[in-house]
């Protein structure tokens, strides 16, 4: 076989994902052009975009979305924002296009790789990791944090039957509890007029939910989230549910949607609202909402917060994995 690696840039890479969406995995948010492409015009400073691309008889069997940083690359993105990512990869051909990469990189003066964060599922750790190991690189994989899913059922009645005993019955009863206090309604909020305020609201209940939040929300990360927001509306992939109590949005959930999965990536509520668990109920409405669409997987993203495993969710570890190449 005749293979070849070659870089593109990041609007080259709009153009994969546009000719080619089924035969390469992109499989999660965190890997799309439109993702990436926010990212780097906020964050790309002090990196070299080092994206390249691994045809096989001319045909693509891989994309590698990497940054350069001296003798070292990592994955285009911060593990503060992307909560996992991969190579987007035509399935079968790991082995194939991992081979052409590594010995490219090596050509090009590349001593190292720092991937992060990776999931156990991911090409990184079942080919890359194993194929490198092979041919004498030093390898170090090291769990870092966690994120939490779960596959859905077909009706609300099956994911509640799902949860512990102790879980349901809180669920029940806080759910009961904020009915009683008024008109309740939980909706999706994707386009303009409504979006910007709705936004405007979600930075306030962001902030004001919790102090580590506030902190975490610099008028650059603020800039961040809304280019984010904006773009991925664009590509309809966006989701800003809002829980409302009597009219008033009392918590609001960023979130995508993306190949029948509803990914969670930030939340915030009214502290006035935080006796009814207005917070925690949001959630809740996000999973009836998504189980009623026909959504099959809910991901609560990474972190350690307690209610994700309350509420179903299933811990899946997250890794860092050093490659250092000889």
């Amino acid at each position: 076989m005749n293979y070849t690696v070659s870089k593109i840039s990041l609007s080259e890479l709009d153009i994969f994902r546009a000719d080619a969406p089924e035969s390469l995995s992109w499989l999660s948010v965190f890997v799309l052009p439109v993702w990436l492409k926010v990212w780097w015009a906020l964050f790309g400073a002090g990196h070299e975009s080092f994206i390249h691309v691994v045809r096989e008889n001319g045909k693509v069997i891989g994309i590698a979305p990497l940054m350069k940083t001296g003798e070292a690359v990592s994955f285009l993105g911060g593990t503060d924002v992307c909560d996992y990512q991969d190579f987007v990869i035509a399935p079968g051909k790991e082995k194939d296009f991992f081979s052409a990469l590594l010995d490219d990189l090596k050509k090009q003066g590349i001593r190292s790789l720092d991937l992060a964060h990776v999931r156990p599922d991911a090409t990184v750790l079942n080919f890359l990791s194993p194929f490198a190991a092979e041919k004498g690189y030093a390898v170090e994989s090291v769990k870092e944090d966690v994120s939490y899913e779960m596959e859905l059922p077909s009706t609300f009645e099956a994911y509640l039957e799902s949860l512990t005993t102790k879980q349901r019955h809180e669920v029940r009863r806080k759910l009961r509890r904020f009915t009683e206090e008024g008109d309740i309604k939980y909706r999706f909020i994707s386009q303009e007029p409504e979006l910007s305020t709705a936004l405007e609201t979600f930075f306030r209940m962001f902030v004001d939910s919790r102090q580590d939040k506030a902190a975490f929300l610099t008028d650059k990360m603020k800039e961040y989230f809304k280019t984010l927001v904006g773009a991925l509306a664009g590509a309809g992939l966006l989701r800003l549910g809002v829980l409302e109590l009597d009219g008033k949005p009392v918590a609001e959930i960023l979130c995508f949607e993306y190949q029948s999965c509803m990914y969670l990536y930030n939340s915030g509520y009214d502290p006035q609202y935080i006796g009814l668990s207005a917070g925690l109920l949001s959630k809740v409405m996000a999973i009836k909402d998504s189980i009623e669409k026909g959504i099959k997987k809910f991901d609560f993203l990474k972190g350690p917060e307690p209610y994700k495993g309350h509420l179903g969710g299933r811990e899946v570890p997250l890794f860092r994995c050093r490659i250092d190449i000889k």
